[in-house]
């Protein structure tokens, strides 16, 4: 990309940063640091890449990425934040509003929405739910979550560290987990429902 276009588009890339061909930077895009971003990579507009790799393929869509690895062939956004020693691996799906701090995602993982990974190693092909959090700090030290392979994490759950969801593990979409669960397991943490029936709310006057 020729330099006049940089500044068309009010783009930003640091003198140690390394831009193979075929790259595609929409406006105001910001490479910063000792960033390396490899060949058919498209960085969508608003999107910041500080020290970190971006591998052949991948789409950035108005994120932040910082001291990262992205694998080839990964989509990241809109507005996903990828921190702190991350390292994704190829083909996975990091959706819009998701943060990833400091953990170790495998080939093949989606997380495509609300959801906070942070201190965790995951292995291939699992599936993180819409307002997942990985509960990772106990007030005074940070702790580490364990997914095997092919885990299913349901939607609005939390993994409260130190935990470890074993191979094709499913957890049920509303739980709170601070116990192992082993191959193959479906884990339920949540209150039983009750209905009361002929309820009558004494703050609205009826």
């Amino acid at each position: 990309m020729l330099i006049k276009e940089f500044k068309e588009k009010n783009i930003v890339v640091s003198a140690s940063s390394k831009l193979a061909e075929k790259v595609k930077l929409g406006s105001n895009v910001c490479i910063l640091g000792d960033s390396i971003i490899e060949e058919n990579v498209e960085i969508g507009a608003n999107s910041v890449i500080e020290n970190s790799h971006i591998c052949k393929g991948t789409i950035i869509i108005s994120s932040f990425v910082k001291n990262s690895v992205i694998g080839e062939n990964s989509t990241v956004g809109p507005f996903a934040h990828i921190r702190d020693n991350s390292q994704i691996a190829e083909n996975c799906r990091i959706g819009n509003f998701v943060e990833i701090k400091n953990s170790v995602i495998g080939r093949g993982c989606k997380m495509a929405h609300l959801a906070y990974i942070g201190d965790a190693e995951m292995g291939i092909n699992c599936n993180i739910g819409c307002g997942v959090v990985f509960c990772n700090y106990n007030g005074k030290i940070k702790q580490k979550s364990y997914l095997g392979d092919n885990v299913f994490v349901g939607s609005n759950s939390n993994l409260i560290a130190p935990v470890v969801l074993s191979d094709n593990a499913y957890i049920a979409a509303g739980s709170t987990i601070n116990n192992d669960v082993d191959v193959g397991e479906l884990a339920i943490a949540r209150a039983r429902q009750v209905n009361k029936k002929n309820f009558k709310n004494p703050y609205i006057d009826r």
